[in-house]
């Protein structure tokens, strides 16, 4: 898109706003920001990280702000450059976004969906944020995918599962490179007929929000097609710390599998408690009782230590995965040397997927050459790439979701240290993965059109 294209869409939606008779919010106004909302006119621009610092999420949200600094850094021509040097779009030179130096403003989630809204709208309104990124729970990401929507800001949405994100509750001005529940549930469901059988009867204990409804309806929908009968499913809150009374009545339900549809410190409580229990040494039905995790990270299997063992998942990325599943995968040791240089440690999945939608973003407002929103989200659309880790990938214009290859992992039997808690048990080829945008798990919502902010 042509810059004169931007500043007419511009011109038209300012337009609209007006013939409304609406009263704009002085962070929207066209006269103070040119046209959309907090166009940069300095030397700097702002973009701002919005993830759990303090809640159920916070160890993923800590390494998420580890790798949105790195990924700032970089961009700024600081350090090795990392992924920028494996990137496909070789439009990215170090030199900020634009000529501009790149800097940060940090909000707390708290992993609720109001403090992440109110922490987001401080971010654009007093800090001049031009691009809102970050989030570790799915409620939190639609929340602020919204406010994003109203308030003329690109959302590069961080950590999110739920099929709704992309789904009914999609977006023009955001954007996903985390994969989502369908997604793992189509990687899930032939491994699991594998090694456990088409005969099993399942227990389902679902985190009650939107990521764990469509975690487990997609879960549910896979292995009930391959034969599986779904016994129960009982939804917890996501304070929940203690599952002890959620686990009971598994024991007399005739269940021979249970499936923890729970993230961050919900599924490492649960699954203690489910280990606590006795589950993993019963017999049910003839068969070996066993615990299915349908999303879960290095950060989650080292706090669950040695009840992670044996324990089948999925993952978008891995620290491994380019030395264990080869060159398909390139920029993940470059991440991962850049990340460990920093920090001492390699970067979880929540960080790599910070990472790419900080330069995803940068790179698209280079190639259209304007921060205006929509420029950048037309520059997004349909973009095909590689070299940020997942191997070959695609924004899709229909839905702004990534597609790419998706990790089916397991709890190691025998880690070679604290870092190597996860193995790859496959990587599952994209097109395995891939589902049409009227899919019925995704249906209800409208993308709508891309909303500049003035």
């Amino acid at each position: 898109m042509s810059k004169t294209n931007v500043t007419r869409r511009g011109v038209l939606k300012t337009g609209a706003v007006a013939g409304a008779g609406l009263a704009l919010p002085t962070y929207l106004s066209a006269a103070s920001h040119g046209g959309y909302t907090n166009a940069p006119t300095g030397d700097t621009v702002t973009l701002g990280f919005n993830v759990p610092q303090t809640g159920p999420y916070a160890e993923e949200g800590l390494d998420e702000l580890r790798a949105f600094e790195l990924a700032v850094q970089h961009l700024n021509g600081e350090g090795d450059g990392g992924m920028l040097n494996t990137f496909s779009s070789k439009a990215l030179n170090g030199a900020g976004i634009l000529g501009k130096k790149v800097n940060f403003v940090t909000g707390d989630t708290q992993t609720k969906s109001d403090a992440a809204r109110a922490s987001a709208k401080s971010m654009i309104e007093k800090d001049g944020a031009i691009m809102i990124s970050g989030g570790s729970s799915s409620g939190v990401a639609v929340a602020v995918q919204g406010l994003c929507q109203e308030a003329g800001i690109i959302f590069m949405a961080g950590l999110t599962h739920s099929n709704d994100t992309t789904g009914k509750d999609k977006k023009a001005n955001g954007f996903r490179h985390f994969f989502n529940a369908y997604m793992s549930a189509a990687a899930l469901a032939p491994v699991l007929n594998k090694l456990y059988g088409s005969d099993r009867r399942a227990y389902h204990l679902t985190a009650d929000y939107t990521w764990g409804w469509t975690q487990q309806e997609s879960i549910q929908a896979a292995t009930e097609a391959m034969g599986w009968e779904t016994v129960n499913n009982v939804l917890t809150p996501l304070a929940s710390t203690d599952f002890s009374s959620y686990i009971a009545p598994v024991l007399n339900s005739g269940a021979d599998v249970l499936v923890l549809n729970h993230y961050g410190g919900n599924m490492v409580n649960s699954l203690t408690n489910a280990v606590q229990f006795g589950l993993r040494e019963k017999q049910v039905n003839g068969k070996n009782f066993e615990i299915v995790v349908p999303l879960y990270s290095e950060l989650m299997a080292k706090g669950a230590g040695q009840n992670i063992k044996g324990i089948v998942g999925s993952q978008n990325w891995d620290w491994k995965l380019e030395n264990q599943m080869g060159s398909r995968y390139i920029g993940t040791n470059a991440f991962v040397k850049s990340f460990g240089e920093k920090y001492g440690f390699p970067p979880s999945q929540a960080a790599q997927t910070c990472y790419a939608q900080t330069l995803l973003y940068a790179d698209a407002v280079t190639r259209a050459g304007s921060f205006n929103p929509c420029a950048v989200a037309e520059a997004l659309e349909g973009f095909e790439f590689d070299g940020l880790g997942n191997g070959p990938t695609l924004y899709r214009a229909d839905d702004h979701q990534c597609f790419k290859d998706v990790l089916v992992v397991r709890g190691a039997e025998n880690p070679g240290n604290e870092f190597e808690l996860v193995e790859i048990v496959e990587a599952t080829p994209v097109e395995q993965v891939t589902y049409a945008p009227d899919h019925p798990m995704f249906a209800g919502g409208a993308l709508g059109t891309c909303n500049p902010g003035a």
